[in-house]
């Protein structure tokens, strides 16, 4: 785990006044040792490193950005509960991840009030009295940041809600940090599970993908997980035809689906990264006349306040 600049630098024999790079103490560097080893050496193009140094950029204020862009504080009646869509229902599992990618939607979230173990039982209470409820989305922060025993507490708790069908997990672990994603309490719970589980992984770039997420993920597999991955379109890092195509090649490869291609949510400190709708638009058109259906995301962006993603 990298936890300075200083560190980055020398891991990837940077030279720091070549550089943009801040000191953010409000949302901090971080990248773990295994996305940090699929880094370019001496390249500050490169489209991973790109996605997790801080920038002056950051720090421009741009209208339209805003600290909640998905409108999460509109719908969050019961601490770590968001409650947007029908059927079903997010759990903010944890307020941490292993990565901080600068263009977090909710790097501005107020975690401290929002997520902690101790809201858990209210938030299950919650989601038990409302029999219309038949999907629980576990996200963050990462869910798969918690230590295995305390994941397993929370998902066996959501399995003894008869009327919750599905468990879905978002996360980012499997992808960035491979070597301490949960599995053996997770993979001998799955095997044995009334529940349909989902696993949607967050991947942004062919390079992010390796070996090792390619043996965990296949773990996962056969333990009965279907694989989805959603990315962000975020400029200058796989904004073109060939690097979209690439990813979903590879992710393919690896047992994955291509399941969502978000436009960015226009968070504070992210504009930097923004495509402009028309290109975005172009680029599937292109990927569309060269993948098959099942290996072309869905274009979309999500507006607070409307009941499902919205295609683009």
């Amino acid at each position: 785990m990298s936890k300075t600049l200083t560190e980055l630098y020398e891991t990837l024999n940077l030279n720091k006044e070549q550089t943009n790079a801040i000191e953010d103490s409000a949302f901090p560097f971080k990248v773990p040792s295994d996305f940090l080893q699929q880094i370019a050496v001496n390249d500050f193009n490169d489209p991973l490193l790109k996605q997790v140094l801080p920038s002056k950029q950051e720090l421009t204020n741009m209208p339209g950005f805003t600290a909640d862009p998905v409108g999460d504080l509109l719908k969050n009646p019961t601490p770590s509960l968001i409650h947007k869509y029908h059927g079903r229902v997010l759990l903010i599992a944890s307020p941490k991840c292993d990565i901080h990618c600068r263009y977090c939607f909710r790097r501005h979230f107020p975690y401290e009030e929002h997520s902690n173990l101790r809201h858990w039982q209210k938030a299950l209470d919650q989601i038990a009295k409302d029999k219309s409820i038949h999907e629980v989305i576990l996200s963050g922060g990462d869910p798969m940041s918690l230590n295995e025993a305390a994941l397993l507490r929370l998902i066996e708790s959501i399995e003894q809600i008869k009327h919750i069908k599905t468990l879905r997990i978002h996360s980012r672990t499997p992808i960035v940090s491979p070597s301490s994603a949960p599995q053996k309490a997770l993979l001998t719970w799955s095997k044995q599970s009334r529940l349909n589980k989902v696993l949607v992984v967050h991947c942004n770039h062919a390079n992010e993908l390796s070996d090792k997420t390619q043996s965990l993920l296949e773990l996962y597999r056969v333990a009965g997980f279907q694989l989805l991955n959603q990315s962000v379109l975020l400029k200058d890092i796989n904004d073109t035809a060939d690097r979209l195509i690439e990813l979903s090649h590879k992710l393919f490869e690896q047992g994955v689906l291509p399941y969502y291609l978000h436009q960015l949510d226009r968070v504070q400190g992210a504009s930097h990264f923004e495509v402009d709708d028309n290109k975005a638009k172009a680029l599937m058109e292109e990927i569309r006349s060269q993948l098959p259906g099942y290996l072309v995301p869905k274009l979309v962006r999500e507006i607070a306040g409307e009941a499902n993603k919205t295609p683009i």
